[in-house]
């Protein structure tokens, strides 16, 4: 089986083809992960420089770090710049590139193109994580799958996965992200993706990408990147509008999902089953499918039609959709954990969006139980959406909670929205802080309860879930 060499790596970065080099390798950029075969890359930070950590990486096991600055350790040089042809010591060795970044993404183009497999490139504002972990759990049921871990989705991570892309891998899932334009472009660049899929078009990093236009022409890359049909597939949101008119930007063939007829693929019959998941009708052509999902609120059947469209296009069954369904557990942002008294968390804490934020709300709505309480921190990154999307959660929560707890600087937009909404003003409490929020909430909570803990990243709501877990 084929796997990525020195040799290899060099080569990607360099152009120039090593004598020797022939020890499979895999990157890293942490240090403390590096071990036997791994090679360092010493990227800059915003807080750390990797170069600090060279020394630490290869004591590790690393068999070479990848550098742009100079390094005091006696260990043998190899400098890339050159393009000579190069011969290795043994490891370990620092290699020498003028930019660790870009060595790294001409590495990932390069071994990329080493590989005769299927890439699904996904992209959009909401929902790129979730749908990416469900897809690859429905084409594992036939499909050697590689995908990208986490959030790994930007410029650095993209290129990270696909340096792990071995002869044994028959499909790789590429969650796709971005800030401003032209970076998706980059990143398809490099994956070379035959299908791809934008979840939709939201005011989520709009203070760094502008308008909703211009988000729209940001996500429109992927698909404009797609070869052209039949072997281009462009999945697009039939619900979403500007999601819809990417199709008249792509080769590619267009496939449509949603919750009307005129798509593709589209559901019905759409039912929460509170913490068990969601219940669901999927219409293909002329067939006609029930199916269940473990995943919470009624929104998430988009994840599903997003997933299920990939798996119908890579020639997947209804059988195997249904069981990759049943054995997902991709929930990984909107969780439910037990409080104290007898209470229900909903810990959607990793980030916030207006879109992401209502969506919780519609949970929050949906499940039984005594009081819901909606505890909101701050959306960061809206930009001129900022008093809008604030105003928008705010008078959701009106209409869902009984007691809504504002966090952050923003707080008082919330508030606002809640009281235009109708909400009395006794049941909305504005705080500066999570722990603020956690001495309040220990006053209040009663047995039964249903709390939504859910705020930007940066707002440390987790911190919450913590405090009231024990956790």
């Amino acid at each position: 089986m084929r796997a990525l060499t020195l040799a290899d790596l060099v080569e990607g970065m360099s152009g120039a083809r090593p004598a020797g080099g022939t020890v499979p390798v895999h990157p890293v950029i942490d240090s403390r992960q590096a071990d036997a075969g791994a090679v360092f890359f010493a990227f800059r930070g915003e807080q750390v420089d990797g170069h600090t950590f060279v020394g630490d990486a290869l004591r590790r096991g690393a068999v070479a770090a990848v550098i742009d600055e100079a390094v005091d350790l006696d260990v043998p040089l190899v400098d890339l710049r050159t393009g000579l042809p190069l011969t290795f010591p043994d490891p370990p060795c620092l290699l020498r590139v003028d930019d660790v970044l870009a060595a790294m993404q001409r590495a990932a183009a390069f071994w990329r193109r080493q590989f005769d497999v299927r890439v699904i490139g996904i992209t959009g504002s909401v929902g790129k994580t979730t749908t990416k972990e469900t897809t690859a759990r429905l084409l594992a049921q036939r499909y050697r799958v590689l995908k990208t871990e986490g959030s790994q989705n930007n410029e650095i991570g993209l290129p990270l996965t696909l340096l792990h892309l071995t002869e044994a891998h028959e499909r790789v899932v590429l969650e796709m992200g971005m800030y401003t334009r032209g970076e998706i472009r980059e990143l398809a660049a490099m994956a070379l993706p035959q299908v791809g899929v934008v979840t939709n078009v939201e005011p989520v990093h709009a203070e760094r990408a502008g308008s909703l236009e211009a988000i729209a022409l940001a996500k429109r890359e992927l698909v404009e990147a797609l070869p052209p049909a039949p072997e281009g597939v462009a999945v697009l949101n039939a619900d979403d509008p500007r999601v819809r008119a990417m199709a008249g930007h792509t080769a590619a063939r267009p496939f449509f999902y949603g919750l009307t007829p005129q798509a593709d693929l589209w559901a019905d019959e759409v039912e929460s089953l509170g913490l068990e998941g969601i219940r669901f009708r999927l219409h293909y052509g002329d067939e006609a499918v029930y199916l269940r999902a473990p995943l919470l609120g009624r929104h998430s059947v988009h994840t599903v039609l997003r997933a299920a469209a990939v798996a119908l296009i890579e020639g997947l069954g209804w059988e195997e959709i249904a069981k990759g369904l049943r054995e997902n557990h991709a929930q990984l942002r909107l969780v439910a954990v037990r409080g104290p008294h007898g209470t229900l968390i909903l810990d959607d804490t990793y980030n916030a969006s207006p879109p992401s934020a209502l969506a919780a709300l519609n949970v929050l709505e949906e499940l039984e139980g005594g009081r819901k309480i909606a505890v909101l921190g701050d959306m960061l990154e809206l930009g001129r959406y900022e008093e809008e999307g604030h105003l928008k959660v705010g008078c959701r929560a009106a209409d869902v909670a009984d007691r809504l707890i504002a966090v952050g600087a923003r707080a008082h937009l919330l508030g606002r929205g809640a009281r235009l909404c109708g909400m009395a003003a006794h049941r909305i409490t504005e705080v500066a802080s999570p722990e603020e929020a956690v001495a309040l909430l220990r006053e209040i909570l009663q047995p039964g309860d249903v709390i939504l803990v859910k705020g930007s990243h940066a707002l440390h709501m987790d911190r919450i879930v913590a405090a009231l877990t024990g956790a």
